[in-house]
């Protein structure tokens, strides 16, 4: 049997991320059934951005194919990279030389199992990608990057409220403007045995939205 391993952070009650949940009927107070109503941000938790939230009129997530978030990925291991510094090309390079056109990329730093999600330490002390890096990533011609830390640097600013040109939100500058979706804030890297895996990242049939809430999972030979 394949083996499945689950990259999808659950949703819960986050600093970051606003969140409501409630029972709209519920057992206790006498209703025949329980009815669970939540209500969140599209772009927190594990979720894919789609190009319309860089480009305007670009493809919402509803009109990005399913192919273009699943299958073969290859599984670029930088779990040696240091805290709070950048990921350059030549590391990609030197880690990812057997990423394929048409891949989805997986980069693994095991950041989840370095600080909690749940700690502004997660994003404030993260590694993250240059921009070299990011067209270095566009020059392979992959279709999705997957990261498990958060990829651009000025996303630590954002829990202050600070924001920053969007040129240096290097991922999104480069790589979804461009049409290679992001997965992000996926988890659990760390339990993939084999190096090419493939990825199933389904977002929610959400239509004419920048971003969707997606459950990402890996499949590998059992």
């Amino acid at each position: 049997m394949p083996r499945i391993v689950d990259l999808t952070v659950p949703i819960e009650p986050h600093f970051r991320w606003p969140m409501e949940r409630s029972l709209r009927a519920d057992f206790a107070r006498g209703d025949p059934f329980q009815v669970t109503w939540l209500g969140l941000v599209v772009h927190g938790f594990t979720h894919i951005d789609s190009p319309r939230h860089m480009v305007p009129g670009g493809p919402t997530s509803s009109e990005v194919p399913l192919e273009a978030t699943i299958g073969e990925a290859m599984l670029v291991v930088l779990d040696d990279a240091p805290d709070n510094a950048p990921i350059d090309a030549d590391l990609l390079a030197a880690r990812g030389a057997q990423i394929r056109p048409g891949d989805i990329v997986l980069l693994r730093t095991r950041w989840d199992e370095r600080r909690p999600l749940h700690s502004p330490a997660f994003w404030t002390e993260a590694p993250w990608l240059t921009r070299a890096a990011c067209e270095w990533l566009l020059e392979r011609r992959i279709k999705a990057l997957a990261p498990d830390f958060p990829q651009d640097y000025p996303i630590r600013g954002l829990l202050e409220g600070r924001t920053a040109p969007i040129a240096e939100f290097a991922s999104h500058d480069v790589l979804l403007r461009n049409g290679v979706i992001l997965i992000e804030y996926v988890c659990n890297f760390g339990a993939l045995r084999t190096p090419r895996p493939t990825v199933y990242a389904l977002p929610l049939k959400l239509p004419e939205s920048d971003g969707c809430p997606a459950r990402v999972i890996a499949v590998e030979p059992g």
